[in-house]
This record gives structure tokens, C-alpha cells and sequence, in this order.
């Protein structure tokens, strides 16, 4: 009788016990399998400490995303992402019973083993992001079981085994990423055709051989970098990847490629980096002729018969061996010829057809530029004349601009105000007498010792004449003074514009607007890189350096002033009243420039033009966004990437919706999407982390021409 009253008892406390264990969601016991998979640390008990057996649901659980769903009436789970948190353990089978799960992020940890084949049949899954971990063995052969899957970056592993031919059936794949594991063979033929929407294709640094397949050339949306580097691809480069998109920029270091670079499409705009380290390839953009391929092997020409003649009826042997090297040479002259007439045609097709040549005091209402048939070279070397040899003049006016006629004593006798102040001197607003308003940079004191090296500079920032930069017309020199007298752009900068004239968001910067702006920025920074007398770098691109006009044109300044200011010694901080002592009405001072690149951090590299380019992707970014990444809380140090190219790059790995990532004031503006798309792919080429895979300023430009157009 005990016996009986006991039991009920002992059962109702049995499932008393159970009951939490039982009420977690069929999600959340899939989840609690990761939580067992991953070996017990610091890491595993700051991660998984809020991940509770007892709960009814994993929804508020850390690093887990849930979504209601119409076939099911509690919300589900979408995502998981759990990135960089030195969790070290495997990937169980069991997260592929997630059937609503959209995105699984589990990058930049310590994961181990084989990525499980029943993973994929997690059946919405969209985002797959396992880079940076010690994941091993082949590729799934059930990846593409998944229809949908669009993001795949495996990069950073040990992953082996040859690349999957049934991947051609991962129609909807946008990005595969699969750089730095231990991948081989040849890479498959029949994959490409039907990858439609393929944008990125990152295969490099694995152990690849054999030829690039052709019909890659047949990836139409392929955008940014084609990244094949550091395999053992060999024989000669498909000429069908020059039907590849021409925002498309080639990586093909560190291969065994061979025979002559093609010249059409999308080769015509790639840089020497794209090719290095093939000794085998030539042509352009290689600094290596082809020439020599023409050239017979050495010993062909004397294979005749040695017997059945006399010495007066042939050649000595002398003679042979002169007419031999007569002949080499000859053809080697030939070669020369024809290897200069190609670099002057590719010098040509590179260069410039606008000057932006105004009258001091008018503007220029016309076509901006392109990059078409004026070699910039010879203009330059025209111009050369109006600079050469001026005699040493002190205390005086030097116009640059024969236009610029007005004299120091006018220029003393204006009224002037203060526009700004910072490391590259004070600048003011000076209005001569027949209203036309100036600006005047002032300088250091310094420098009386180096006249010679301060006009040089000042006569190369003074040939750059272009619609889309600040044009310099005249300069002062006096041993406690340095003036430079430049145009005044009246519409303030684009960083005033972007916040708006009181710090808020600017609600004035119609898409339209700010497409105009990043194109005629990129068409500015790409004259200065290739037309420039001496091939000038920025050095400082930021929005507060894009000035703007009453019709939103902007105008690129402050170019060449760091060689100046190193010349004069400035120190604005300390330097006495100018002119006539004008008003301080408003000082700027420069905070950190967070638009610099990544190796520009690093404390005494040498700018390159790929800063520019990184820089210049950064405010297309801002533009897009309408967020400052002067404006982010960061730590970075010389080798990080600012906080805004990260959180952009990271919207796009985790597929988050581009409304939730571009400006507020421009979701109205419906019919820009697709073109807000294509200038965000422009924006994350220009900001990758290797300067050598960014593209010229050239290209970007030309890109963003096309987009709108």
C-alpha cells in the first residue's frame, strides 16, 4: 500500500523535473547541441551564459535572431552569429534541423573538424560565414541542396580536396569566398555559365592548377576583384575575361601563367599588380616586351650542311657569326620600335581630354572630364614654358594665371575674413575690389633658405587645371610671409553639407546630388593621379578637402600643401595677424582623420595613390550611409579598418537589407536603388584592406561615369 502511494508521487515530481527540459522549442534544443559542441573555457562561459536549457524559447538568447513566421505561430530562429569568440570546438549536424535559419556566422573562432554534410539541410539558410577557423576536409557535396544560398566564405581554413562541380547548381550565389585553405586540382569548366549572380569569387592562395577556365569571362555581375592569386595556375590568360564587367579588377599574382597579356575589355584597365610574379607573362601593363618571343633559338641559323662546298663558294665562319648578330639585332631594333609605338598608343588611350582652363573670376558651365585620346604628357610639356626659370621676386604678387591681374596692395586693402585653421595654415575669404571673392592660405614664416624648391612646388600645383580641383592663380613670397591666392568655392564643403548647417543630418542631398558629387570627386583624384605633372597624391581625401558650388559641383583643395608646409616650417598656431588683422568670425580645427587607409597608420610608410582611392571609398561611403566615421567610437590602431567600412562590409556578409544601411533622408528615392547598389560595390573595391587588389582612380572613375548614365 506505501508502495502504491509513493509511486504517483515520485512520478509527479519525475516529470516535474523534465518539464523545463521539455518546454525549450524544438530551435532551442538544436541550439543547446552548438552550446555541447564547443570545449569548456572563459570563452564558452561568457558566451553561452544567457543560454539556459530552463528557457521556452532561445529568441533572447546572445548571438541568436528569431522572426515570426506565417507556418509556425512562435517565432523562429534566423540567424546565429557568434564571430570572434575564441570558442574552439566542432560544428554539430544538429544546426542543420533549423529549417528557417537564414544566417550562420561563426567566423574568427577556433572550430575545428569537418563542416557537417547535414548542415545543408538547414533548407533557407542564405549566409554561411566559417572564415578564420581550423575547419578541414572537402567541401559538402550537399552545399548546394540549398537553392538560396547567396554568401559563402570559407576563407582562413584548412579546407581540401578539389573544387565541387555540382556548385554550378547554387544559381542564387552572389559571393564565394574560399581563399587560404589547401583546395586542388583544376578548377572545373562547367561551374561558371550558370553562376549569373555571382559578385565576388575570392579562390586565392590555395593549390590550384591547370588553366583559368574561359567561360569565368561569362560572370556579368562579377564586381570588384577577380581574385585568383597565389596558386599554380599555368598557360595563357583566356581573352574571354576581358568580356568580364570593367569594374572588375584582376588578381593574378603569384601563378605560372605565361605567353602575351591580351588587350581588350576588361584587361585594358588592369595595373602591373594585377600580373606579378608570372615569369612568363608580357606585354602590357608588364614593363616586359614580348619582343623576344619573334627571336629564332640560337643555332637555327647555321643547321645547314658542313660538307659539299668550297671556301669561295660560302661563308667563313666569321662572316656567319656577324651576319648572325646583324640579324638579332635588327630584330631586336624592330622589336624596340614596336614595343614603343604600343606604349605611346597605351599612353594616349590612358590620357586626359579636359584641362578645366578658365578665366580668373567666370566659371565654367561646360562638360566636365573624361579620360580619352589627349596624352597628358605632351600638354603638360607645352605648358612647361609659362614656368620656366623665374628670377628670385620678394615682397610681390606672382600670378600663375596670366587672368589674375590684381596687385598685393589691392589684396592688402580687401576686406578678409577667417574660413578655417589647421596644420596646413590659416585660410581666409579675402573680396578684391570688383567683388570677386579669393581664398588666401597663409603659411609658416619659415623656409627663407629654400625659394627655389617652394616655386617648384608652387608651379606644379599651379599646372593642374581641371573643372573639378580649386585652381591655384597666384602666389607671395617674403621671408616672414607665404601666401598662396587660390579660387573661392562658395557653397562651403561636403562635410558641412553632410551634417547639415546645423551638425544634423542633411535633408538637402538629393541621391542625384550626391552621384554627381562622387563622380566629379573621382574624375578630380583621377587627374591628379594620371595627368598631374608630377603624378600627384592627395594624401588627405576627406569631405571637409570636396568644396562645392551654388550647383553642387565639387572641387577638390588642399593638394600639395604637405610638401609646402614642410618647406615654410608652418605653424599657425603661433603665427601673427595677416593683412590688416582680419576678424576670426570662424576657425575649424582638424580632428583625426578617420579616412585614411589601413597602411597609412602605419607611422612612416610614404603615401601611394592607393591612399587616395581608400579615402575616396570611405566618403563614397559616408555619401551612401550619411554616416561620418569621424563620428565612430574606435580603437583603431595601424592595422585596423575604420568602423565604417567594417559595419558596411559587414552588412553585406550578413545580409542585411541595404535600407537598413544607406541614408534615412534617400529611402524615398526608389529609383536609385539599383544605382546605390552599384556605387557600394565601387565603395567596398576601393576600401580592400590590400592596396595592391584596390583599383586606380581611373577605373573607379570611369565606373562610376556608367552608373546613371
Amino acid at each position: 500500500m506505501m508502495m502504491m502511494k509513493k509511486l504517483p508521487l515520485f512520478l509527479l515530481l519525475f516529470f516535474f523535473l523534465l518539464k523545463p527540459v521539455f518546454s525549450l522549442s524544438p530551435d532551442g534544443l538544436s541550439l543547446l547541441s552548438l552550446k555541447s559542441a564547443v570545449d569548456i573555457s572563459q570563452a564558452f562561459s561568457s558566451t553561452f551564459s544567457d543560454w539556459n536549457e530552463n528557457d521556452t524559447t532561445p529568441c533572447h538568447w546572445s548571438g541568436v535572431y528569431c522572426t515570426n513566421t506565417t507556418a509556425s505561430p512562435e517565432p523562429r530562429v534566423v540567424g546565429i552569429s557568434l564571430p570572434g569568440r575564441n570558442l574552439r570546438g566542432y560544428i554539430p549536424s544538429e544546426l542543420g534541423t533549423l529549417i528557417y535559419l537564414r544566417r550562420l556566422s561563426l567566423r574568427n573562432n577556433h572550430f575545428y573538424g569537418s563542416i557537417p554534410d547535414q548542415l545543408f539541410n538547414a533548407t533557407s539558410l542564405r549566409s554561411l560565414f566559417l572564415y578564420g577557423n581550423n575547419l578541414s576536409g572537402p567541401l559538402p557535396p550537399s552545399i548546394c541542396n540549398v537553392s538560396g544560398l547567396q554568401n559563402v566564405d570559407l576563407s582562413g581554413n584548412s579546407l581540401s580536396g578539389s573544387l565541387l562541380e555540382n556548385l554550378k547548381d547554387c544559381k542564387q550565389l552572389k559571393r564565394l569566398v574560399l581563399a587560404r585553405n589547401k583546395f586542388s586540382g583544376e578548377i572545373p569548366h562547367g561551374i561558371w555559365p550558370g553562376l549569373n549572380n555571382l559578385v565576388q569569387l575570392d579562390l586565392s592562395s590555395n593549390e590550384f592548377n591547370g588553366s583559368i577556365p574561359g567561360n569565368i569571362g561569362e560572370l556579368k555581375s562579377l564586381s570588384g576583384t577577380l581574385n585568383l592569386s597565389y596558386n599554380h595556375l599555368s598557360g595563357k590568360l583566356p581573352i574571354s575575361l576581358g568580356d568580364l564587367p570593367v569594374t572588375v579588377s584582376f588578381d593574378l599574382r603569384n601563378n605560372n601563367l605565361s605567353g602575351e597579356i591580351p588587350g581588350k575589355g576588361s584587361f585594358a584597365n588592369q595595373g602591373p599588380t594585377a600580373f606579378l610574379n608570372n615569369p612568363l607573362l608580357c606585354g602590357f601593363p608588364l614593363q616586359k616586351s614580348c619582343a623576344n618571343s619573334i627571336l629564332s633559338p640560337s643555332g637555327s641559323r647555321n643547321s645547314g650542311p658542313k660538307s659539299g662546298g668550297t671556301e669561295k663558294k660560302g661563308l667563313s665562319q666569321g662572316s656567319i657569326v656577324l651576319i648572325s648578330v646583324a640579324d638579332a639585332a635588327g630584330v631586336v631594333l624592330v622589336g624596340l620600335i614596336i614595343v614603343y609605338i604600343y606604349w605611346k598608343k597605351k599612353d594616349s588611350s590612358n590620357g586626359c581630354s579636359c584641362t578645366g582652363k578658365t578665366k580668373f573670376g567666370r566659371k565654367d558651365k561646360g562638360k566636365l572630364c573624361s579620360f580619352t585620346s589627349l596624352a597628358c604628357t605632351d600638354r603638360f610639356r607645352n605648358e612647361d614654358s609659362e614656368f620656366e626659370d623665374h628670377e628670385r621676386v620678394e615682397g610681390k604678387l606672382v600670378a600663375i594665371d596670366k587672368s589674375f591681374t590684381f596687385e598685393l596692395d589691392e589684396l592688402l586693402r580687401a576686406s578678409a575674413y577667417v574660413l578655417g585653421k589647421s596644420g596646413l595654415g590659416i585660410v581666409y575669404k579675402v573680396v578684391l575690389g570688383n567683388g570677386v571673392p579669393v581664398a588666401v592660405r597663409r603659411l609658416g614664416e619659415g623656409g627663407e633658405q629654400r625659394y627655389k624648391e617652394f616655386v617648384a612646388e608652387v608651379q606644379a600645383i599651379g599646372k593642374v587645371k581641371h573643372p573639378n580641383i580649386v585652381r591655384l592663380r597666384a602666389y607671395y613670397w617674403a621671408p616672414g610671409e607665404k601666401l598662396l591666392i587660390s579660387d573661392f568655392i562658395p557653397n562651403g564643403n561636403l562635410a558641412n553639407a553632410m551634417k547639415g548647417r546645423n551638425g544634423q543630418s542633411s535633408t538637402i542631398l538629393s541621391w542625384s546630388i550626391r552621384l554627381k558629387i562622387a563622380k566629379g570627386t573621382a574624375c578630380g583624384l583621377a587627374f591628379l593621379h594620371e595627368c598631374s605633372p608630377r603624378k600627384f597624391v592627395h594624401g588627405d581625401v576627406k569631405p571637409s578637402n570636396v568644396h562645392l558650388d551654388d550647383d553642387y559641383r565639387p572641387y577638390i583643395s588642399d593638394f600639395g600643401l604637405n610638401r609646402l608646409i614642410n618647406i615654410t616650417s608652418a605653424n599657425p598656431s603661433s603665427a601673427g595677424g595677416f593683412i590688416g588683422g582680419p576678424s576670426y568670425k570662424s576657425i575649424r580645427m582638424e580632428g583625426t582623420n578617420d579616412y585614411r587607409a589601413p597602411e597609412a597608420r602605419v607611422p612612416g610608410n610614404r603615401p601611394t595613390q592607393k591612399w587616395d582611392v581608400y579615402s575616396f571609398g570611405v566618403v563614397l561611403l559616408e555619401l551612401l550611409t550619411g554616416k561620418s566615421p569621424a563620428l565612430s567610437p574606435t580603437t583603431s590602431t595601424a592595422v585596423e579598418v575604420p568602423d565604417l567600412v567594417r559595419w558596411v562590409r559587414k552588412g553585406f556578409e550578413e545580409d542585411i537589407p541595404m535600407s537598413d544601411m544607406i541614408d534615412p533622408v534617400l529611402l524615398e528615392e526608389v529609383q536609385g536603388k539599383e544605382e546605390m547598389l552599384a556605387v557600394f560595390d565601387v565603395a567596398l573595391a576601393c576600401t580592400e584592406v590590400d592596396p595592391e587588389i584596390r583599383p586606380r582612380m581611373k577605373t573607379v572613375s570611369e565606373n562610376l561615369e556608367r552608373i546613371g548614365a
